[in-house]
């Protein structure tokens, strides 16, 4: 498809946002990579609709920044980085607010995708690019997790 090197990193509380990225990593040919947090979330971290949870907490803080327990060793590598989560309070999760500043993104184009029950991407893409400066972070989508591998490749294929 391209002579481009491409990541599909994710992070996936629940499975349904690997099995996008997965598709999405087979459609782009790229390297998959999943962001795994250094506490793994049980249900009751999970709970939106209980203000103590722990994803309910990370949230309300901008600055919470949820350990990882897993590392791009090559990232340098890398010209495209599809960057996957769920969408938690209409935008992306604080676990990939810690990727972005993980790793120098300089000159590199990234792509946010999400999965949500209903909410949109809303404002993941400016602020994964306020968190790394150096890179064009695009807008991004939201998918659904019935999305087909050919939808993946069209939609992917404009920046590959």
């Amino acid at each position: 498809m391209t002579d481009k090197k491409i990541l599909v990193a994710y992070f996936s509380a629940t499975g349904t946002t690997e099995k996008v990225a997965e598709k999405l990593a087979k459609a782009t040919d790229a390297d998959l990579f999943k962001i795994i947090p250094h506490q793994p979330y049980s249900a009751d971290d999970l709970n939106w609709q209980n203000p103590n949870s722990r994803s309910s907490v990370e949230m309300q803080d901008k600055t919470s920044r949820p350990a990882i327990s897993s590392k791009v060793e090559n990232m340098q590598v890398y010209d495209v980085i599809f960057i996957g989560f769920p969408v938690w309070w209409y935008r992306e999760p604080s676990i990939i607010d810690t990727f972005m500043e993980s790793y120098d993104f300089s000159g590199k184009t990234i792509i946010p995708f999400a999965t949500s029950g209903g909410s949109p991407i809303g404002n993941s893409g400016s602020n994964m690019q306020t968190l790394a400066p150096k890179a064009k972070v695009l807008e991004g989508k939201c998918f659904s997790v019935t999305v087909s591998e050919d939808e993946l490749q069209n939609w992917a294929k404009k920046w590959l």
